[in-house]
């Protein structure tokens, strides 16, 4: 064929056999839409922090970073000595360390979970409704005078039959009060513990059904994150994932599944020693979770140690270092949080996420260039891959790993840019590049 000739092309179907295929496929196209809208694009807190609802206080966000700073000043009070403990490279000391400091001094918590469960117990009732009306008024003042962490919230008693009553007061004394105040936060969060059945997450959603519609609120206003703590989340008596269905059940309110690390352990029989968010019983939960809400807009998170770097500096020192390789070990597993128990937690948690960004941050903006620019390289990426590398790099902007600015010099990216590679298309579809 001469150069320049146009080859013949030729059909054998005609238009009503592709008009029936996407009829036929109509409900399903509309289905994935549903279950499977992608990420939600908003910032997602790399921890989140409980502190039990008799003890938070109006400074417990700066307590609280306070607290971080004295440790590092005790037990690694330079780049050198912080680096040596975690085994840091050289390269990545002195800009993790400085950043670590900053964000403790600036925004020590990205999420605060005020707790009325676990971690606060039983108490007589009015005690109860005194703490929780308490609660909603230091997060409406935090809002109101621009001291409030990025995400703050509460963790009400669950809808098992015996906490059943006292969980929804609590919850309900909460969101009066904090609709009495104001407009709700933006970044109000509230977390629905023991989840067994799918029906208890339905609950839920018409408890704040009922809410909404008391106060003229929005249909669907109010989220929820559901914690995935015991054997029947995960694994239902018919050997269905239960955690897909419960993701189901929220009808589009679930924000997230967090993990309890010894309470889903303890269900499994696993002995107190080896409780632990690296135990092979909690990756095969976490896993579970992962893939029941990919796609979903639903985001999952890590667990907690109960391994508190306390006392003296050899303690301290070995607690650090097995908080820091737990978060880089769920890092690397793609789950973006996790709970952090006590204020000596936020060193290493900032380490290891400012450190897992930083390292690989030059790499992933001169992969999507490539990729952007249509330039050569040693690696073949597609869309998947680009949305993937702009995800990276908008977690490590929103957490204070990255700066826009070397982010811009190395991908010639703005952060609208990374946004728009990062976006999905409804039934979980990756925006193609153009």
């Amino acid at each position: 064929m001469a150069q320049g000739e146009r080859e013949r092309v030729a059909t054998s179907l005609a238009g009503a056999v592709s008009a029936r295929i996407n009829a036929s496929l109509a409900p399903v196209d509309a289905e994935l839409a549903r279950r499977y809208p992608g990420d939600p694009g908003t910032r997602q807190p790399v921890h989140t922090v409980y502190v039990p609802g008799d003890a938070v206080a109006a400074d417990t966000l700066r307590s609280w970073g306070d607290r971080a700073l004295d440790a590092l000043d005790a037990h690694a009070p330079d780049a050198a000595s912080f680096a040596a403990v975690l085994g840091l490279p050289d390269e990545l000391a002195g800009p993790v360390y400085s950043r670590v400091r900053a964000k403790l001094e600036r925004e020590p918590i990205e999420d605060l979970r005020i707790d009325f469960e676990d971690g606060y117990g039983t108490r007589p009732d009015a005690e109860e409704d005194q703490a929780a009306a308490r609660a909603a008024r230091l997060i409406a003042e935090a809002y109101a005078e621009g001291a409030a962490a990025p995400s703050m919230g509460i963790r009400a008693k669950g809808m098992e039959a015996p906490v059943r009553e006292r969980g929804i007061r609590t919850l309900d004394v909460f969101l009066t009060g904090l609709t009495a105040a104001g407009a709700l936060p933006d970044g109000l969060v509230l977390t629905l513990p023991k989840v067994t059945y799918p029906e208890q997450v339905t609950a839920m959603v018409r408890l704040l059904e009922a809410f909404e519609e008391a106060h003229g609120l929005a249909p669907g206003r109010l989220g929820f994150e559901i914690q995935i703590e015991t054997s029947q989340s995960i694994l239902a008596a018919d050997g269905a994932a239960a955690v897909a269905r419960m993701i189901t059940a929220s009808e589009g309110r679930a924000t997230s599944l967090h993990y309890g690390t010894f309470d889903y352990s303890a269900c499994l029989g696993v002995s107190a020693a080896y409780q632990a968010s690296d135990h092979p019983a909690a990756d095969h939960a976490k896993a579970v979770m992962q893939v029941a809400a990919a796609g979903t807009g639903v985001r999952v998170s890590d667990g907690s140690t109960n391994v508190l770097p306390v006392g003296p500096t050899e303690k301290v020192h070995a607690a650090w270092r097995l908080h820091y390789g737990l978060t880089r070990r769920a890092l690397a597993r793609a789950y973006y949080q996790g709970w952090d128990m006590h204020p000596g937690h936020l060193p290493t948690r900032y380490a290891a996420v400012f450190a897992f960004y930083r390292e690989g941050f030059a790499q992933a903006a001169d992969r999507l260039s490539r990729y952007v620019h249509r330039t050569g390289g040693d690696v073949m990426d597609e869309p998947a891959t680009a949305k993937a590398l702009s995800g990276y790099l908008l977690r490590g902007l929103d957490c204070g790993a990255l700066d826009t600015g070397e982010v811009a010099r190395l991908s010639g990216l703005t952060r609208a840019d990374l946004e728009g590679f990062a976006a999905r298309l409804p039934g979980g579809l990756t925006a193609s590049a153009s």
